[in-house]
């Protein structure tokens, strides 16, 4: 096989390491390499022989993690004239208007998600030629991919507007969305003005797009991580691969390129150490770049536990203050029917060390595990079918905290109680719990006592992107169902909330954390134009515009700021010129 075939076929196990790859194809090892950068390269590597992931924890962050699309909904119903309300909130028609005029002219803005609909005509100047630079689609291999890239099909200017002017465009450029979920976004923020305005207008309508549409993940990752086989699952390598592509487009101090990712996971350590999230920081820190994540619809799933086990001393001739039952919780969580399976992690703040015992519905029982440094232990009932394989890490080696991950396959319905302990002293005690994200689960599985706080998803917590929570515009209630922040360590996040909930699209008014997204990078377009295109501040990168954006947002005197709602505030691109006048 060449190394197109091995990214492709399932025979091969993908893994991202953070180190120079010293072995050479001629030593007999199956395998290939992509170098993604001066830190990463992704290895596509034969499966024949390999241990099962589970049998190796210490190997986390090499293993893809998996990210699903933060779902849109459709909200209050689609209305015969275009709402432009949700722009207004934000400040963005504001500086659409004159002296301004800040429309994204000049700038790029990539979305990286199911695809783009080319055909819409919010993607059309009003020649009816696209407004779209290019379509990297992962899933078509039919064709040539981008030059430096070794799988895919690209489509590129050209092509689109040959396909436009044919009666069956799509026999000349094969590339659709059939979930709507990326054509949304880039409707959103960067649709073009029809009719005046009257009938849509995105936040930036003279941006150009590209679009990358991902390729669903393998099947032994998707066994791995028991995901339901009819839902768009997609591999942390292959968004990677899209931001380096969407960074291609970047013409320094003169086209700026914003990347927009409406997609999410509830994996990783929740502080932005993933490997996409170490990837995203180092695209961020470049000149004419921006980076904005959605939060997420997990606020309201009850996917987070948190806890903290308190140490209880023994004082003269009495307990100390505590409650003995402090110094262990029980963690319950209700599974329902017919679930084939999921992957729960948990993660213990240094320097305590911690074990779990597991009681199943039935009673059987688990007894406290005292896992070593790195061991994997797999346990099957008597009377129940279920399997639980427990891995630990005492010492994950990037976030440096105590990692164990629970695999339950065909879990029997009903209330499971996980009894988290400390195997000596407590210090800290702080540890928290995730389930996976809802679109990765087969029915429902929650957690009794959640707490809606943390459940921001992943990449939105990376120290260097513009992470975004959802709110209602029409009333400025907090979306119910975003995510919140902060990051498990203590990071601030969300950097801000904007508009997400009865937003317009093409598709008409839809609600989801992915059009937050979508509206600040709009917004972000138009900051750029202003600072790079047209040189008011030609070395502009993700982090500054960051900081405008925070002093510009709009805050409610009886909220204290920044908080796990809301940031810094409402997402208001005319308050940061406001400020910027002021000065």
């Amino acid at each position: 096989m060449d190394c197109k075939e091995r990214i492709l076929s399932n025979q091969y196990r993908d893994v991202i390491v953070d180190y120079p790859i010293r072995v050479s194809p001629e030593e007999g090892i199956d395998f290939c390499y992509v170098n993604l950068d001066n830190l990463y390269n992704l290895v596509y590597i034969n499966n024949l022989g390999l241990p099962p992931i589970m049998d190796t924890p210490k190997e986390y962050q090499m293993i893809p993690k998996l990210y699903g699309l933060m779902r849109i909904l459709g909200g209050g119903g689609a209305r015969e004239a275009f709402d432009p309300s949700s722009l207004i909130a934000s400040g963005i028609t504001q500086v659409q208007r004159q002296p301004l005029s800040l429309t994204g002219q000049g700038t790029v803005i990539c979305i990286i998600s199911s695809g783009i609909d080319y055909t819409q005509d919010v993607f059309r100047d009003e020649a009816g030629n696209t407004r779209i630079l290019a379509i990297w689609d992962q899933s078509v291999q039919s064709g040539q991919p981008p030059a430096g890239f070794l799988y895919g099909t690209e489509y590129q200017e050209s092509d689109i507007n040959r396909a436009l002017a044919s009666e069956d465009p799509f026999s000349v450029v094969p590339s659709r969305d059939e979930v709507g979920h990326g054509t949304a976004m880039a409707s959103v923020a960067a649709g073009s003005r029809l009719n005046g305005g009257a009938t849509f207008l995105g936040a930036a309508p003279d941006a150009r797009i590209v679009a990358v549409k991902l390729k669903n993940c393998k099947q032994y990752l998707r066994d791995y991580y028991l995901v339901p086989e009819n839902v768009a699952a997609f591999e942390e390598q292959d968004i990677m691969m899209a931001v380096k592509y969407a960074d291609s487009f970047a013409d320094t101090f003169r086209r700026p390129v914003i990347i927009c990712l409406g997609i999410g996971t509830s994996f990783g350590d929740h502080s932005g150490n993933s490997a996409l999230s170490r990837y995203l920081n180092s695209i961020a820190i470049k000149r004419s770049r921006a980076l904005i994540v959605c939060g997420g619809n997990e606020g309201n799933a009850e996917h987070h536990y948190s806890g903290i086990l308190t140490r209880c001393t023994e004082q003269t001739g009495n307990v100390g203050s505590c409650n003995p039952t402090d110094t262990y919780r029980d963690v319950e969580v209700r599974v329902g029917e017919n679930n084939r399976g999921f992957l729960m992690e948990f993660w213990g703040n240094i320097p305590d060390i911690y074990n779990i015992a597991i009681r199943t519905p039935g009673g059987e029982t688990v007894p406290p595990l005292r896992l070593g440094v790195d061991q994997s232990v797999t346990y099957s009932f008597i009377y129940e079918r279920t399997r639980v394989t427990i891995s630990s890490v005492l010492v994950e080696p990037v976030s440096g905290d105590q990692l164990i991950l629970f695999r339950l396959v065909e879990p029997t319905a009903g209330i499971w109680t996980f009894r988290v302990s400390s195997l000596a002293e407590i210090h800290n005690g702080v540890f928290n719990l995730w389930l996976p994200i809802t679109e990765f689960l087969s029915s429902e599985v929650t957690f009794l006592e959640s707490d809606p706080y943390i459940t921001l998803t992943e990449p939105s917590m990376a120290e260097s992107v513009i992470g975004v929570s959802a709110y209602n515009d029409l009333n400025n209630s907090f979306y119910l169902d975003s995510g919140r922040g902060f990051s498990r360590t203590g990071q601030i996040r969300p950097v801000f909330s904007a508009p997400g909930v009865d937003v317009p699209t093409v598709f008409g008014r839809q609600t989801g954390g992915s059009l937050a997204a979508a509206i600040t990078a709009g917004a972000v377009a138009q900051f750029m134009q202003w600072a790079v295109v047209e040189g008011n501040s030609p070395l502009l990168e993700s982090l500054e515009v960051k900081n405008y954006f925070i002093r510009g947002a709009s805050r409610n005197a009886d909220l204290f700021y920044p908080n796990r709602e809301w940031g810094y505030g409402r997402l208001n691109v005319s308050g940061t010129f406001d400020v910027l006048a002021g000065v």
